[in-house]
């Protein structure tokens, strides 16, 4: 089969399930690509070549992950984000570009010519620490969270993206492992489980049965975490210090009430007009 007839044939494979006809031509060419370790221009260039037969059958192996509902971030295992590129595993949840506006947020407050101490609580694959220290090279991370897993993972991507020397991963729930420093952090920014338990049967099933639970639900209404998180980063932050928080959808009036002794609270909207991320500074 030419790779014109393995891609049409794939999408077609993959469009009979009605969670991934949407994305189905798409999927399909993102997997060939990666099987097949060439650029997408090559594949245009040349649609007729003949596909290689230990090629066929790694793609075909894909496509089965792919109608498992396995994300195709995890299958090729990697995602961009914030024009860097990082490796994702099951471990990880997988960078959105949601998560942007919490980076381009921060970015916007924080000076990028002066030290700077930041915590980054429940890094995950490390997209938000390293997204920071890339664009502010005189701060100094500290990268928390829950999963030694996940932490294995985020190194791997700090070393991959150059900035390890100046981000400290730390297992830890939340701040607990960090405790009271006096010095304090200038910031504090996070994308902590949001998803109420309620919404947990109409997520897609490449959410729901892939994705690492404990980072997406929180509680039924998917606010245990700020309920925890916004005291402790109240006592971990120094005076005027900034506290950043992706949102979920609704979430805005239930986190104005969680600020009600913060200053300054504010609220950014992501493309579609929902407040995704919340804003702060500690009095």
């Amino acid at each position: 089969m030419t790779f014109r007839q393995t891609l049409t044939f794939a999408a077609m494979q993959l469009a009979e399930d009605e969670h991934l006809r949407v994305t189905a031509s798409r999927d399909a060419e993102l997997l060939l690509l990666h099987v097949l370790q060439i650029s997408r221009a090559t594949l245009l260039a040349y649609p007729d070549r003949e596909m290689p037969s230990d090629r066929q059958a790694l793609y075909q192996d894909s496509i089965v992950r792919r109608l498992q509902h396995e994300p195709v971030q995890y299958i090729i295992g990697q995602q961009e984000f914030y024009g860097l590129n990082f490796h994702v595993t099951p471990a990880v949840l997988i960078p959105r570009p949601e998560t942007e506006h919490l980076v381009e947020a921060v970015l916007k407050l924080l000076p990028s010519n002066q030290p700077l101490k930041i915590a980054d609580v429940g890094t995950g694959s490390g997209a938000i620490a390293i997204a920071l220290a890339v664009h502010l090279p005189h701060a100094d991370i500290t990268a928390l969270d829950i999963s030694s897993d996940a932490l294995a993972v985020a190194a791997r991507n700090a070393r991959e993206n150059k900035v390890a020397d100046r981000i400290h991963f730390l297992q830890s729930d939340l701040l607990s492992a960090v405790g009271t420093d006096e010095t304090g952090f200038d910031a504090i920014v996070s994308n902590p489980p949001y998803i109420p338990e309620t919404d947990r049967l109409s997520l897609h099933p490449q959410v729901r049965d892939h994705e690492p639970t404990t980072a997406l639900f929180a509680g039924e209404t998917g606010l245990d975490i700020y309920r925890r998180l916004v005291p402790q980063a109240h006592n971990a932050l120094k005076p005027n210090g900034l506290l950043a928080l992706e949102i979920g959808h609704g979430q805005q009036i239930a986190l104005t009430e969680l600020l009600a002794s913060w200053q300054g609270v504010s609220f950014v909207e992501d493309l579609q007009g929902i407040p995704r991320v919340a804003l702060a500074r500690r009095t």
